[in-house]
């Protein structure tokens, strides 16, 4: 297993990280107890499970994102094994921060982004997935978690479509808004100064973007039984033969969602601030006389 074995990435030391944010990802807190005694320390790392994006936020001055992104691109070597530019990096992952903060969701924000794509690291290197997946591979996922939301704005799909707005018109009423994610984070590399993947042979990009246009548009919720309907009758097979492309394309939809299984804290956190996205969707169907939706 893995996770019983040292942890070679764990020896790569990411320069581009800021110092701060780095001897945080590294360090031990101790927590006051009562009394004035210390309790066994707690370290906080970002291969667990229940890491504290919260606290990443705080320290890193609302750059999660871009901190993860250094960290984890540079922890799976893909910034040397795909020649990524170090300016170009820098731009790209600022500009991925500043358009998941355009709307000010309450939800569906930087940090969410950053809580997917530590889950997804956490799926990649403790369960032994990297291991049966390629380098490209393995840079399409933690791209699409990177980017999965980008520009979201605050609104549903459904919104999208009893609104009539523009999106929904380009996308032509279906996946409005995860078409609309790929497509901005895509515009973005088409930059010189963001163009992360300048080095990439033609064959790699076209399976890079192969890859992230699956991975994202299943993060659409209006598929979400059809895939778990899928991946169950694959599996009742007697030798069942997986696509990488669908089986990559669950783990991020699962990723996507999975902050009911971590701690309470946590979960409940992330509930009240997708309430108020919602409600604040409400406030806004009220405004333009729309049924509210569910």
């Amino acid at each position: 297993r893995l996770g019983e074995e040292e942890d070679e990435l764990s020896e790569v030391e990411p320069d581009a990280v800021p110092p701060e944010v780095r001897e945080w990802l590294a360090s031990t807190f101790t927590k006051q107890l009562q009394g004035g005694r210390r309790r066994n320390e707690e370290k906080q790392r970002v291969d667990e499970w229940n890491f504290n994006l919260w606290l990443l936020h705080d320290v890193s001055a609302n750059t999660p994102l871009r901190c993860l992104g250094y960290e984890f691109l540079n922890r799976y070597g893909l910034l040397h094994k795909f020649k990524v530019p170090p300016a170009s990096l820098e731009n790209f992952l600022s500009q991925v921060e500043a358009g998941y903060c355009k709307y000010k969701n309450p939800y569906h924000n930087n940090i969410h982004a950053a809580d997917v794509l530590q889950t997804i690291h956490y799926m990649l290197s403790q369960t032994g997935l990297m291991n049966w997946l390629t380098d490209i591979e393995v840079f399409a996922t933690l791209f699409a978690a990177l980017v999965h939301d980008l520009e979201h704005t605050g609104t549903t799909n459904n919104f999208h479509v009893m609104s009539g707005t523009d999106t929904a018109l380009l996308y032509n009423d279906r996946a409005v808004l995860e078409n609309h994610h790929i497509s901005a984070a895509f515009r973005l590399l088409k930059g010189d100064e963001t163009n992360i993947l300048v080095n990439l042979s033609r064959e790699e990009y076209r399976e890079f973007r192969s890859l992230v246009i699956d991975m994202v548009l299943a993060t659409d919720m209006s598929s979400h039984f059809q895939q778990i309907k899928a991946m169950k009758t694959l599996l009742s097979l007697p030798e069942p033969t997986l696509d990488k492309s669908k089986a990559l394309s669950l783990t991020l939809h699962c990723c996507d969602i999975s902050h009911p299984s971590k701690e309470w804290r946590t979960h409940e956190k992330w509930t009240m601030n997708l309430l108020e996205e919602f409600f604040r969707q409400g406030d806004k169907e009220k405004e333009l006389g729309l049924p509210y939706s569910p």
